[in-house]
């Protein structure tokens, strides 16, 4: 496949519509595995999901043209599965398993049509939510992160010269270039691609993960991109997220089934998938609190990945847990993804190497660091906290609290409802790192 030369890409565009998702495979792989398992455990639950913009002094609205928004939006809905993609889901290893998605799963996939959406003007922030059956608004996460997160990226450049583009992304592809070349200096680095949420564009996500093939080899694993791992041969990465726990307490009938929830979860992973897919995200409601009462059958799952807290020290508390459970961290699997970038995977592999088996999941600071690179000086294409989070199932309140109370999403009476179940600890205020 030619490389894309991005810069003159930006500089023609002029065509009415330039669609940001071609594909409903331009989406992240866990989103696969969890539909999987909704649809066959829980095809009545109805969910809603809502965009989150974290980095409030951004005002979305007042910077992408709403029209434009709804365009994209409108477009998404029209994407099916191409019959190429579902014989390629349908046939295709998935960390060592051939047909990891049932046939019947395939079939509904084909008639799959993304559900429709509510947008208004808030405050100069977009108001955009996601109301149906959880089978498919779940599906609205990925794309619709990533059209917000390119219509801001196309409104900055929009009006720019060409050679203003051509040096805006030569610096961006040295700056990358110059991270590569920082990580070949770890020998034994086991990183992968997860930046579709807040990528800069498709095209320039094409292009890192295309650099990180040639530039780190076998290294590098693949990407949480489904589209980009079929059409670069790569392996398909993820497992699961947040959002599981975070319906399963929704639903719970007290507080009992709240507390209960992250483990319910866990059983009905493991009933569906095996071996590298065992990978536990314990900080929805607290990574402290759900180690302390953890069960021990989980201490023989492959590996955890530690989220939303600085990764040493996340790291450091599951050692100690697998430790206080009899098993030797050394044959375990640490995943570290939140906010990673060069100087914090360097400090974490060399903290770690030795004592637990380690992998990357590299993000925002892969797909979207055009940080000292435009040469207007402009702060415009810095990347922005924003997510798509699942605030309500069957009509209930949901919420995350996480390890970091900044990054906690709910109505304030549920946070603090689910603060008494959990606990405080090891909670710490940090700002989001993107």
């Amino acid at each position: 496949m030619p490389v894309t030369d991005v810069a003159t890409r930006v500089y023609d565009h002029g065509w009415r519509l330039d669609p940001i998702v071609r594909s409903l495979l331009d989406t992240d792989f866990y989103k696969l595995l969890m539909l999987q398992l909704i649809r066959h455990v829980h095809p009545d639950v109805q969910a809603t999901f809502s965009l989150i913009n974290r980095s409030t002094s951004v005002r979305l609205a007042e910077i992408i043209d709403e029209t434009e928004l709804r365009e994209q939006l409108d477009h998404a809905r029209t994407v099916r599965f191409s019959k190429k993609e579902l014989i390629w889901l349908a046939g295709n290893n998935f960390y060592g398993k051939r047909r990891m998605f049932a046939p019947e799963f395939i079939d509904w996939l084909a008639d799959f049509q993304l559900p429709e959406y509510h947008l208004r003007k808030v405050d100069g922030q977009f108001e955009l939510t996601f109301h149906g059956p959880w089978t498919h608004t779940t599906m609205w996460e990925i794309p619709a992160l990533a059209i917000i997160s390119e219509l801001r990226s196309r409104a900055a450049l929009r009006g720019r010269g060409r050679f203003e583009l051509d040096v805006l992304y030569a610096r961006a592809k040295a700056k990358l270039w110059h991270k590569v070349e920082r990580l070949r200096h770890l020998p034994d680095l086991v990183i992968s691609d997860f930046g579709t949420r807040r990528r800069h564009s498709f095209l320039w996500q094409r292009w890192c993960v295309e650099a990180l093939r040639e530039g780190l080899d076998t290294r590098f694993i693949g990407s949480s991109n489904v589209l980009l791992a079929m059409d670069n041969d790569l392996e398909a990465i993820g497992t699961n997220a947040h959002e599981l726990p975070m319906v399963f307490a929704a639903l719970a009938d007290d507080d009992a089934g709240v507390a209960a929830a992250p483990y319910r979860v866990l059983e009905e992973w493991k009933a569906h998938y095996d071996g590298n897919l065992l990978i536990a995200l314990p900080d929805a409601f607290g990574t402290a609190a759900f180690l302390r009462d953890a069960p021990d059958w989980l201490a023989d799952w492959t590996g955890f990945r530690p989220d939303s807290m600085p990764p040493i020290q996340g790291g450091e508390q599951i050692i100690d847990w697998w430790k206080m459970h009899g098993r030797d961290p050394a044959t375990k699997l640490l995943i570290f993804s939140d906010g990673m970038d060069v100087d914090s995977i360097e400090a974490t592999y060399r903290h770690f190497q030795g004592r637990v088996r380690m992998s990357f999941g590299w993000g925002t600071n892969l797909t979207n660091d055009f940080r000292d690179c435009d040469p207007a000086g402009s702060l415009d294409l810095e990347p922005i906290s924003l997510v798509a989070k699942v605030t309500c199932a069957n009509g209930r309140p949901a919420v995350k609290l996480s390890d970091n109370p900044l990054k906690a999403t709910g109505a304030p009476d549920e946070i603090e409802r689910y603060l008494r179940i959990f606990g405080r600890a090891g909670h710490r205020q940090q700002i989001p790192i993107v």
